[in-house]
């Protein structure tokens, strides 16, 4: 059947098993949005305040879900406020798919009006990108971009669909949903190197990433873990990839990471890293990292192996694929050694605990903790609350911890929660800072007007957190621009004002009534939870160091 170019979009789109797709409409695109109108029965459209807010949610959605996240933006300047949530996926390896508009082919390179060489910016931070110049290239287009934003290391694609492309007419036919390209094991060779190394390890740590959670792997690395007698850490990115209580799992590991979990992968003769890229926050200074280590790197990327680190065992290939393999050619082992030097870690850490009553990050997230559900999304934002989340919330299952790692968004977090609320059909909970939801706080409108069942956690400090630690303890105490103190910002008014629910808390008396009137509203419901300016994120590595010269006091 014959079928204009933006019908054969929304189409292909419904065709490859998309539900919601998150965008804002513009002259180049309202020929898709008109198709969406006609489809709406099949394919819900969510309207952000922000084409930022749209990349954001589908990410987000992707990232609780493993599902390849939509977004659509007009040209222009509709299309580069996608390029900071496109960016985000790309760096943490996210399944997008990100369509926007562009003048006819025929103004194309004239400087027409919001004419953009959309392509050209996204070059760097996508997987691939298409410039649809012609209908009868647009439907296998979308499918191969489908294909290639969930094949190996998952990743954002972007097409650009000029207007005359959109209009025209073609024969459209129904296609099966795009698999993924068949991941594999590494080298049968490398995986025998690899686990002699492991089974003369003495004091052997697993440590994992990303990867793990997108590769589904969490049975294989626990039953090695069992089988190895070893201790596990992960990387931000893989928090909720094995339940927070689990008792081997030592936490976060890197720059804030857990002291117990830091220091035994410090101290390990031999780490396992599975689906973890080894960046400057995990490593530190890198010519003193993990010294008497030898590294097993298994990765689906080949760029990673080597890449920071130096491995004694690169294994390119599919982390569950390989540790399948791998496994069988494990000792069972004991290293009761080992062992006591990892409790004996985990008590120092735990001496160390923040004990004080009161406001403080740990007595508010542990409060958190008491409402969260077994499949509740939590999102953050990026800063200090970011690293209290990564430290204290309790997870029971993978996928449900949605933050920005390698850029480090602000801003990311209201459209995340969205999006992985969308996704999962779960109450999710955004924890930010008043810093970063001054970059997305518009998305309420969007919260509100979907009635999205949200949590808001802002713990409000009348600073840019995080920075203002860095000055604190590195420049003096010169306290540039780091304070905002001068906004007045009612972040309670505003939020009614936008029509969602919202309450105060000074107190753990008011939080504990605020959240239970939270988790209890159908809709968004923001909390105002003040914390005092001078908290700190603790431990620390600083600028240069490595784990030798952790701070995790203040005075160290």
């Amino acid at each position: 059947m014959k079928l204009s170019g933006s019908d054969i979009i929304v189409r292909t789109l419904i065709e490859q098993g998309v539900d919601v797709v998150f965008g804002y409409p513009g002259g180049q695109v309202i020929n898709i949005y008109d198709s969406l109108y006609k489809y709406q029965d099949e394919l819900k459209h969510v309207l952000t305040a922000h084409e930022q807010g749209a990349s954001h949610a589908a990410d987000g959605y992707a990232r609780a879900t493993g599902k390849v996240g939509v977004c659509i933006a007009t040209s222009g300047p509709g299309a580069t406020n996608l390029v900071t949530g496109i960016a985000t996926a790309y760096i943490d390896s996210v399944p997008l798919v990100a369509i926007t508009g562009n003048v006819p082919t025929t103004v194309i390179g004239t400087d027409g009006f919001q004419e953009i060489d959309i392509t050209g910016v996204t070059l760097p931070i996508t997987k691939h990108n298409y410039f649809v110049g012609s209908i009868e290239d647009l439907a296998d287009t979308i499918r191969e971009a489908f294909r290639l934003a969930k094949s190996g290391r998952p990743g954002p694609v972007l097409i650009d669909v000029p207007k005359d492309v959109q209009v025209a007419k073609y024969d459209y036919e129904p296609q099966p949903v795009v698999e993924a390209d068949e991941s594999r094991a590494a080298k049968d060779i490398r995986i025998q190197q690899a686990a002699e190394c492991i089974n003369e390890a003495q004091r052997p740590f697993i440590y994992f990433g990303g990867g793990l959670i997108t590769s589904e792997a969490q049975d294989e690395l626990l039953q090695m873990a069992e089988l190895i007698d070893a201790p596990i850490g992960c990387s931000m990115m893989g928090i909720s990839g094995v339940p927070t209580d689990y008792p081997r799992f030592l936490g976060m590991q890197g720059m804030h990471g857990h002291y117990a979990c830091s220091m035994g992968m410090h101290n390990a003769d031999c780490i396992i890293a599975l689906g973890a890229r080894f960046n400057d926050r995990v490593t530190g200074n890198r010519a003193k990292f993990a010294r008497t280590a030898k590294i097993v790197h298994i990765d689906i990327d080949g760029a990673e192996l080597n890449k920071t680190v130096t491995a004694a065992h690169g294994l390119r290939g599919d982390v569950k694929k390989t540790l399948q393999k791998l496994i069988p050619l494990l000792k069972k082992t004991e290293h009761p050694e080992w062992q006591a030097k990892i409790a004996q870690l985990v008590e120092e850490e735990e001496a160390g605990l923040d004990s004080r009553e009161g406001m403080t990050p740990r007595n508010v997230i542990n409060a958190l903790n008491r409402y969260l559900g077994e499949n509740t999304p939590v999102a953050t934002d990026v800063g200090q609350h970011q690293m209290w989340a990564a430290q204290y919330v309790n997870f029971k299952n993978s996928r449900r911890f949605i933050s920005s790692g390698g850029l480090g968004t602000m801003g990311f977090g209201m459209g995340a929660a969205m999006g992985a609320q969308m996704g999962t059909g779960e109450r999710s909970v955004l924890i930010t800072g008043d810093g970063s939801f001054g970059m997305n706080l518009n998305e309420l409108a969007t919260a509100v007007a979907e009635n999205i069942p949200m949590v808001i956690l802002l713990l409000n400090n009348s600073v840019l957190g995080m920075v203002r630690q860095w000055q604190t303890l590195f420049f003096d105490k010169h306290y540039s621009n780091t304070m905002l103190t001068g906004r007045q910002t009612d972040f309670v008014k505003l939020a009614e004002a936008f029509g969602a629910k919202a309450s105060r808390a000074l107190t753990l008396e008011e939080l504990e009534s605020s959240l239970q009137e939270a988790f209890a509203w159908n809709g968004p419901y923001l909390i105002d939870c003040a914390i005092d300016k001078d908290e700190f994120v603790l431990p620390m590595l600083p600028p240069g160091g490595s784990m030798d010269d952790i701070i995790v006091r203040i005075g160290d």
